[in-house]
């Protein structure tokens, strides 16, 4: 079982986003997937709940559930959407099952800084420390004809970890969304923009 961990402590910095599109992705491919929903607002679990059954099967958990019932799913991964303000103990148990950890990140002075501290944090991490554990950016809600998008890459240019992608703001993730889809359960004629910026992440993911 392989596990990736969708962290950041800011609110609204597109865990979420990330989380239901690569548990798509996965399921997509014939992976037996368990979305993992840390969060309060229980926005994952939501989603999941409008996935229309014909799709390729993604089971659900979160904390409401007993922890028996996470393996008994025996899922090929795990895709944890993490709550907000995940710092000290909870970060450290939670990169215990972690093989792989994705921070997402949007292009405002607000959250670069709070990410920026969450870097630290996670760098003094002792997995992390000893690369037992990969570690990646992606650029999020990212309109590269802006001012906000140009500070974005000097930021990420001085983070020490590797940035797959930047994802543009784009209504198509607001769609899915609303309708329980991924991306990749899309026609390819509407995702074409978007399949280009993901590529990165997947190639990282399959590698």
């Amino acid at each position: 079982m392989k596990t990736i961990l969708i962290a950041n402590p800011k609110g609204g910095s597109g865990k979420t986003t990330l989380a239901t599109n690569l548990a798509g992705y996965l399921a997509s491919k014939g992976g037996r997937v368990l979305l993992v929903d840390l969060d309060r607002q229980r926005s994952a679990s939501d989603w999941l709940g409008r996935r229309p059954e014909f799709l390729p099967t993604i089971r659900g958990w979160n904390s409401q559930l007993d922890k028996k019932s996470m393996g008994e799913a025996k899922p090929d991964w795990l895709v944890v959407d993490s709550p907000a303000g995940m710092h000290g103990d909870k970060l450290t148990n939670a990169l215990k099952r972690a093989g792989q950890v994705i921070v997402p990140v949007q292009p405002s002075a607000f959250d670069m800084e709070a990410t920026r501290n969450f870097l630290e944090e996670l760098r003094a991490q002792k997995s992390v420390r000893k690369e037992k554990i990969e570690v990646a950016m992606i650029g999020m809600r990212v309109d590269a004809r802006t001012r906000a998008a140009a500070d974005l890459s000097s930021f990420l240019d001085e983070v020490g970890f590797p940035v797959l992608t930047l994802l543009r703001d784009a209504q198509i993730y607001v769609q899915a969304a609303g309708e329980g889809l991924s991306l990749f359960d899309m026609a390819p004629s509407r995702i074409v923009r978007e399949m280009e910026q993901w590529q990165p992440l997947l190639d990282w993911l399959d590698a």
